[in-house]
């Protein structure tokens, strides 16, 4: 499970990327608006990590979209938290639920979902998707906007 800190630790400072992500640390800060039902989405769409059993870089564009309640995540400590997975091997499926469970463990969401979309590893591409449950009623909440993939066709 990934470590917390309360506050901007990172922010404004010269951070060393961690070599896995047992090693990274998420800074949470305190929601500004935390009496409302709204989506932060991340996007990440030059995600790599290893392959576990041989080693090589595999590919994925990821978005997160999460309710926050009391809690968000500062986004530099994301970003570097998101680049300890270089040297990390796991499979697809390990790596996305992975960053979802270590987000609803530092932050305690209303909601949270992500879209893993994998590049192809031997010719077959590798979509992953989770989410706590349903969302907020009322919410509005924009697609994803990745298309599935369809090579070079």
């Amino acid at each position: 499970m990934v470590k917390t800190h309360d506050g901007a630790g990172m922010l404004g400072a010269q951070a060393k990327t961690p070599q896995s992500p047992d090693e990274a640390v998420l800074d949470r800060v305190p929601n500004p608006h935390a009496d409302v039902d709204y989506v932060a989405r991340f996007t990440q769409p030059e995600f790599t990590s290893l392959c576990p059993v041989t080693g090589q870089p595999d590919f994925a564009h990821l978005t997160i979209d999460y309710v926050p309640d009391k809690w968000i995540v500062e986004s530099k400590s994301l970003k570097i938290y998101l680049t300890s997975f270089r040297n990390h091997g796991a499979f697809h499926e390990a790596c996305t639920l992975r960053i979802a469970k270590d987000l609803v463990a530092a932050l305690a969401p209303r909601w949270l979902r992500i879209g893993g979309y994998w590049y192809p590893r031997g010719g077959m591409p590798i979509d992953v998707f989770y989410q706590t449950g349903e969302p907020p009623k009322g919410l509005w909440l924009p697609d994803q906007g990745v298309a599935t993939y369809r090579g070079r066709g």
